[in-house]
C-alpha cells in the first residue's frame, strides 16, 4: 500500500479553489497514477475527514520554447474531494480562506 503522503502532493490554491472551500470542495494535486478511491482513503487518513466524492482531473504539460528549442511541462492529476456535510473542515485550509 503506498503511503498517503506519496499520493497527496500538494493543495491548489487559486481564486476558483477558495471559492469552492465554501461548497466543502478542497483541490489536490495528486499522484499521476492515483485512482479515486486511494486518494479518498488518503485525504480521510491525513486529514481525518469523511469524503463524500472525489473528481479528478488530467492534466497535460504546456508547451513551451527557449528559441529554436522546444520542450513540455510536466503533467499532472488534479483532485477535487468533496467533504460529507457532517465531516470537519480541513484545517489547513482554514486560515487562508
Amino acid at each position: 500500500m503506498k503511503n498517503p503522503h506519496d499520493i497527496i502532493i500538494r493543495p491548489v490554491l487559486t481564486e476558483k479553489s477558495y471559492a469552492d472551500m465554501q461548497d466543502r470542495k478542497y483541490t489536490f494535486i495528486v499522484d499521476i497514477n492515483a485512482n479515486k478511491t486511494e486518494i479518498k482513503k488518503a485525504i480521510e487518513q491525513i486529514f481525518d475527514v469523511e469524503v463524500e466524492k472525489v473528481n479528478t482531473i488530467r492534466q497535460q504539460g504546456k508547451l513551451k520554447r527557449m528559441g529554436v528549442h522546444v520542450g513540455r511541462r510536466p503533467s499532472y492529476k488534479k483532485a477535487i474531494v468533496k467533504l460529507t456535510p457532517d465531516s470537519k473542515e480541513i484545517p489547513f485550509f482554514e486560515g487562508m480562506a
